[in-house]
């Protein structure tokens, strides 16, 4: 799966927000100052030729939806960032952040918790 360009980006994120929209829609739905009517359908048409979008006809104009839902781009692209700046390491990248970001102790409790449920559903899985 390839990468988006930051348009791209924002465009899908309305897409996927809007599960289908004509690009009347799109451009309505993006931030200011708005990208003109013909910039955003170019990028869809661009999405189309990736294979994140595809359409439904009516007459001249088209209907767009996402054919890549917004949770599977999230696992190629962590997965292609963690490979590219981490070394394929989450305990890298996990480092980084906690050494990087001034997470509050809340946060870093939060965040230990979740890596608790994590390693309980494993020792589960791996008792079956």
């Amino acid at each position: 799966m390839k990468e988006l360009t930051k348009a791209e980006e924002q465009i899908i994120q309305v897409l996927w927000s809007l599960k289908k929209a004509m690009v009347k829609d799109i451009v309505e739905r993006l931030p200011e100052p708005r990208p003109a009517y013909n910039t955003v359908s170019t990028i869809i048409r661009i999405l189309e030729k990736k294979g994140f979008v595809s359409y439904q006809a009516f007459g001249k104009t088209h209907e767009y939806y996402p054919l890549v839902s917004r949770d599977e781009y999230k696992r190629k692209f962590l997965k292609s960032f963690l490979n590219r700046y981490f070394g394929n390491s989450f305990q890298e990248l996990v480092s980084f952040f906690s050494n990087e970001q001034d997470l509050t102790l809340k946060e870093l409790e939060e965040i230990r918790l979740l890596i608790g449920r994590q390693i309980d559903h494993q020792k589960e899985k791996n008792h079956e």
